[in-house]
């Protein structure tokens, strides 16, 4: 694949799970949680993917696999904190211009989906790329732990379409309201770098506190994210009947079947 930026991909990992305790390690077929992330990530081939970490045995596990890994503070508020301090490190001279966060509890993310939301970074403009899917399920449509996005279709070769959208707001309510599709948003973002700077320089927004949503921040700020719609949702692992539901979709003994999941919830910002 040909972009005019360079790109990096970070992989946010940490122990504080209340509802699956050690969860960046947990078993799934003979590797760590984390090590499917990471190769996943490394599937979508647009760049070097790091696992930042506040800890050692993580770092150790993504090593072992043959991956790399940064050690990192333990105080950062949220993944994107986290990664910012992490491309520092393992960056400094600052020769990729894009930074894509991908989140260390999602081993069933597509490839594709990774490159999907680096993809509206071609257009210079653009400050934040990130993905969403069309909402098939009824009951995500007033689910609050569903993130939906407001957004303006794009034009492509002189149509508007439904698959290329620019955000114009996040939240948990359903939205926008009348005739026509709903996007469930999946947290996955690539940042340009600058915007990253300036994104975690910034004060908690009054609509990211209500709505409990960091991307807000940008919004209120004057930011542009722009979005690509994806034909998965992938399963985020926060409790044991979700892992047990990603060791099924991994199972390599088992047909193959989509690696996603309509439950797939995006977490409130901490």
């Amino acid at each position: 694949m040909t972009h005019p930026n360079r790109a990096i991909v970070l992989v946010p990992a940490r122990m504080a799970s209340t509802r699956l305790p050690g969860k960046p390690l947990a078993d799934i077929h003979g590797e760590p949680m984390i090590v499917h992330v990471w190769r996943r990530a490394c599937e979508a081939e647009i760049g070097p993917v790091v696992v930042a970490t506040d800890d050692e045995d993580i770092a150790s596990a993504v090593r072992a696999a043959g991956g790399e890994a940064v050690m990192t503070r333990a105080d950062h508020p949220n993944g994107s904190s986290r990664i910012h301090e992490a491309v520092g490190l393992v960056d400094p001279g600052r020769a990729f211009e894009v930074v894509v966060n991908v989140q260390g509890d999602l081993p069933t993310i597509e490839p594709d989906s990774v490159r999907a939301a680096f993809r509206p970074l071609a257009d210079p403009v653009v400050d934040i790329g990130t993905i969403a899917a069309f909402i098939e399920d009824a009951a995500e449509r007033t689910n609050e732990s569903v993130v939906k996005i407001v957004g303006s279709p794009k034009p492509v070769g002189g149509v508007l379409s439904e698959r290329q959208l620019r955000a114009l707001y996040f939240t948990r309510a359903t939205a926008p309201w009348g005739e026509g599709p709903l996007y469930h948003h999946i947290g996955l973002y690539a940042y340009r770098r600058a915007a990253l700077d300036r994104y975690v320089g910034l004060l908690p927004s009054v609509l990211e506190t209500r709505e409990r949503l960091e991307q807000l921040r940008a919004l209120e700020a004057g930011m542009r994210i722009d979005v690509e719609v994806v034909d998965a949702v992938p399963l985020g692992v926060d409790t044991p009947a979700d892992l047990e539901k990603a060791r099924l979709l991994l199972d390599p003994r088992a047909p193959k079947r989509a690696a996603g999941s309509s439950s797939s919830q995006e977490k409130p910002s901490p």
